[in-house]
Parts: C-alpha cells; structure tokens; sequence
C-alpha cells in the first residue's frame, strides 16, 4: 500500500490556483488508472484503487494547506504505514514553472503544507516539487500562489500532469530518479517563463 497525497485548499474559489497544483496531479493519475470518486475519510477526500499490482490511496487533505499534517497522519496510521510509504505532490515556488524535481526528506522550504505533515510524521516521506515559477517580487507571492494559472499556463500544466500520471508508476517503489527520468521523456516544460 502506498499514499500518494496531494497538497492544496478544499473548495471551488481554490480550485485552478497554483497552490493546488498538488490536488491536480493526484486527480490526473485518479483519472489515468481509474479510480472511483473519491470519499470523506480522515479529515481528506480519499479514493482507493490499484496501480499495476500496487494497492493505492490518494489523499487530498480537506483540512486546508497549512493543516495537511492532520490528514496525512491519520491515513499513515490507519494504513500501518511508514513515511517511507508515503509521495507528497505539491507546488513549490522555487522551481520555474513545469520543472520538477523528486527528493525524500529535507526542509519544508517555507511551505507550510509540507511544515504540518513534518510536524505530524516525520520528513522521510518523498517530495515531489511542482514548479510554479516565481514572481519575480517577495511582495506578489501569496497573489502568484494563490492566483489561478492564467490562459497561457494551463496548456504546460494540463500537458505535465499528463505526463506525472503515465510516470506515477515509478514513485510506488520510490524510484524518483526513474520517475524524473520517465517524465523527460513525454514532457518539455516550457521555454518561456512567466
């Protein structure tokens, strides 16, 4: 069994921001393998179902970002999981936008999604970063975060969440390396940054 968890805010007024990119990507591999509607269960909306051999559940905490720890935990524990067993999808401002980069444990980089599941399990969970690029000013983050991706984005994005769930495979066995290497392959980001 393993968790794939999505990071973002519960809600329609939230729904195509660049924050909940994280939600998107979990979405697209639900869609890609067939899973069924997702359910209310341990404060996330869940939905079980199966990647080649692998059992899966995908979890997208409804507690809002900064409380994803809460969800994340009570699945893990519920699972008799270990971090181990755990991919954590979600934005990350210091990437550009469409770059991804895997990596198991470290820092929360300030973003306070990953800070609450740190708090409510540990860091040696596996982190894949979805860049949303930067804003060029510390005074227009929360606005780039917050903000939907615009027209000229939703192109790229639609493209590499394609792509994350045709590689999701890979992340069951903890593979990142392979699961970055996978992903090169089908996506291109995009060439022109916002």
């Amino acid at each position: 069994m393993r968790l794939l968890v999505g990071l973002g805010n519960p809600g329609a007024t939230y729904a195509n921001n660049r924050h909940n990119i994280g939600f998107m990507a979990v979405d697209a591999i639900a869609r890609r393998y067939g899973f069924p509607s997702a359910k209310s269960r341990f404060s996330a909306a869940v939905s079980e179902g199966r990647i080649g051999d692998e059992r899966v559940s995908l979890v997208k905490p409804q507690t809002f970002m900064n409380l994803s720890g809460q969800a994340v935990g009570e699945a893990m524990r519920y699972f008799k999981l270990e971090p181990a067993d755990i991919v954590v999808f979600h934005d990350d401002l210091d990437l550009m936008a469409g770059r991804v980069k895997v990596k198991r444990g470290g820092g929360h980089g300030g973003h306070n999604g990953l800070k609450d599941i740190d708090a409510h399990i540990g860091q040696d969970y596996l982190r894949v970063r979805l860049g949303i690029g930067h804003p060029g000013e510390k005074h227009r983050v929360t606005g780039h975060v917050l903000g939907d991706f615009t027209p000229d984005e939703i192109g790229w994005r639609d493209d590499l969440l394609d792509a994350i769930a045709v590689c999701a495979p890979h992340l069951l066995t903890g593979d990142g390396n392979g699961f970055t290497n996978a992903l090169a392959l089908c996506f291109r980001p995009p060439a022109v940054q916002p």
